[in-house]
């Protein structure tokens, strides 16, 4: 018996059956993109830190540029850091995943909740990545030469739409893969 959260039992139809549901892995995850990130943003933080710093120890202070590296470009830089790992971890907290007999269904949202419902008789291409461990994801539909860049974004406002959909960080990702098939054979018949 597959166990249904309630954010995916919403969203079903009366005859609707559920073939599998899930969430993606919890807690924080560091990305291949974060190698570049990660630099980076260290750079710009403590860079605007010391000029924020020399600014405030000049003789002849520009209060302008000080409050606007303190307000804004320290700021950004923190969340880039750190911050953003801590809204992704949230994000997907609330993120739950499903297979039916009919559909595909993700129900994701920090602040506001959206579903994506993806037809398995319309479901055209679908890719598979899977590690050692046998976790992974499926993207469903073509996806953008960026996907790389923009998932290691993920907790940056905005980047989940530009995202092909997908079940992101999933256990047994190829199993799940293999029900979706099935499915799709079965509504062909």
């Amino acid at each position: 018996m597959v166990e249904i959260p309630r954010d995916i039992a919403n969203e079903l139809a009366p005859a609707e059956k559920v073939l599998w549901a899930g969430q993606p892995r919890q807690g924080i995850i560091l990305r291949g993109f974060d190698a570049l990130l990660l630099p980076f943003f260290l750079v710009w933080t403590g860079g605007v830190g010391a000029a924020a710093v020399a600014m405030l120890r000049a003789p002849k202070t520009d209060m302008v540029g000080i409050i606007m590296m303190s307000v804004i470009f320290v700021p950004v830089g923190l969340y880039a850091l750190v911050g953003r790992f801590f809204v992704e971890a949230r994000q997907r907290s609330r993120t739950f995943y499903a297979v039916t007999s009919e559909r595909i269904v993700i129900v994701f949202g920090l602040f506001s909740r959206t579903v994506k419902s993806i037809e398995l008789k319309s479901l055209g291409e679908m890719a598979l990545s899977e590690r050692r461990n046998g976790s992974g994801s499926i993207v469903f539909g073509p996806s953008s030469p960026f996907d790389w860049m923009y998932g290691g974004a993920a907790g940056f406002p905005g980047m989940a739409s530009r995202m092909a959909a997908r079940f992101e960080a999933i256990p047994s990702v190829r199993s799940v893969y293999e029900t979706i098939r099935s499915a799709q054979r079965a509504l062909a018949k």
